[in-house]
């Protein structure tokens, strides 16, 4: 199992908590990011909305790339995965900037999560086009034929109905061989499809692991219907880790008792209506980002490392986990559940499944 976490970009998860002692800010993400990879966590999942959707428009977020390419310089091991949503992103250009973000690196540390839009409002005050829901996704496939063009090789044309590209160059190429990774997540089947298709790894909003387990042997079917090699798949997940069930039942109470006037949730109808997600989220479990707490890694550390085995037997390789304060929590999770499970990890043999996600990467 490898250990991801998200960047607190927009200074926490909680939208019904106002100031969780993690704030927006450079200073913050890179101690954040420095002392992550010394705890033992593997990847940081950088999100990208230029509004902040938990604490509320008016509140800081910062951007996804320039901070992803500060943290490049400033990490020697951690996997930077780097949210980035077609609509907001010339495919050339990005492909140049990925690129670029890669050498820094040293390379095999850059990676992208390719989301498709869902904020209209969002959308509009950037005076970026907002298109329907499967449109976008027909847009995500034109994009990525593209960037995996550019990164591949010279002299690269395309002609679609969204982009055209005539002989363009393109160097350096990424030092990450055969491509930095893309990973992606969406529930439709417009978006399982293309992700089956087009990219390197599934990433799910947390769910219980019989439902997880549902949905990799899903897309495992339709990724060797095309012919292609395995996937690794990684969930989101909420974490909150206690000496006893009751201390983390109390802070549970704590994160989801809803105020459904603050900021962070102006925006859940409009979420509600720009996803096509399997299954509905109750307002208290909007109240934590990317249905995190379906995941049920709450409770004691051995509780929770129980689940995480069945997360694995599942299908999964990668956690990508939020808790507030971040640093504080991620320091306890560090300490009572990785370093515990990877001990036991470094004692086994490696399995077929490992073997494979080996190969992907």
């Amino acid at each position: 199992m490898r250990y991801g976490y998200w960047m607190p970009v927009f200074g926490g998860w909680l939208r019904n908590v106002e100031d969780e002692n993690m704030a927006a800010t450079w200073d913050y993400v890179s101690r954040l990011a420095r002392r992550s990879e010394e705890i033992g966590y593997d990847l940081s999942l950088i999100a990208e909305l230029n509004l902040n959707d938990i604490k509320g428009v008016a509140a800081p977020a910062l951007d996804a790339w320039s901070t992803a390419a500060a943290l490049a310089a400033v990490t020697r091991k951690l996997e930077l995965m780097v949210a980035v949503r077609p609509t907001f992103h010339n495919p050339a250009l990005l492909a140049k900037q990925a690129a670029n973000i890669d050498h820094i690196t040293g390379g095999n540390r850059l990676s992208l999560n390719v989301v498709s839009s869902w904020w209209a409002d969002e959308a509009k005050k950037y005076g970026v086009h907002f298109e329907q829901h499967d449109d976008r996704y027909a847009r995500t496939s034109e994009w990525l034929d593209v960037v995996d063009g550019m990164w591949k090789r010279d002299n690269f044309s395309y002609q679609g109905r969204y982009y055209k590209v005539e002989d363009a160059v393109m160097q350096p190429k990424p030092q990450t061989q055969p491509r930095p990774v893309i990973y992606a997540g969406g529930e439709s089947e417009a978006a399982k499809n293309l992700i089956a298709r087009q990219c390197d790894a599934y990433v799910m909003h947390g769910d219980p692991p019989e439902r997880i387990k549902e949905k990799i042997d899903d897309m495992r079917g339709r990724r060797e219907s095309f012919g292609l090699p395995p996937m690794q798949y990684g969930i989101a997940a909420y974490t909150v880790v206690r000496r006893t069930e009751e201390e983390a039942q109390k802070e549970l109470a704590r994160i989801t008792n809803v105020q459904a006037s603050a900021a962070g949730f102006q925006n859940y109808q409009q979420w509600l209506a720009g996803t096509k997600l399997e299954s509905q989220m109750s307002l208290e479990e909007y109240s934590v980002s990317n249905r995190g707490l379906r995941s049920g890694l709450v409770g004691t550390p051995e509780k929770v490392a129980g689940h995480i085995e069945r997360f694995e037997a599942a299908g999964v390789n990668l956690l990508l986990l939020q808790c507030s304060p971040q640093m504080e929590e991620m320091e306890r999770f560090a300490s009572d559940v990785i370093a515990p499970t990877k001990r036991a990890d470094a004692s086994l043999p490696p399995t077929s499944d490992s073997l494979q996600s080996a190969q992907v990467r």
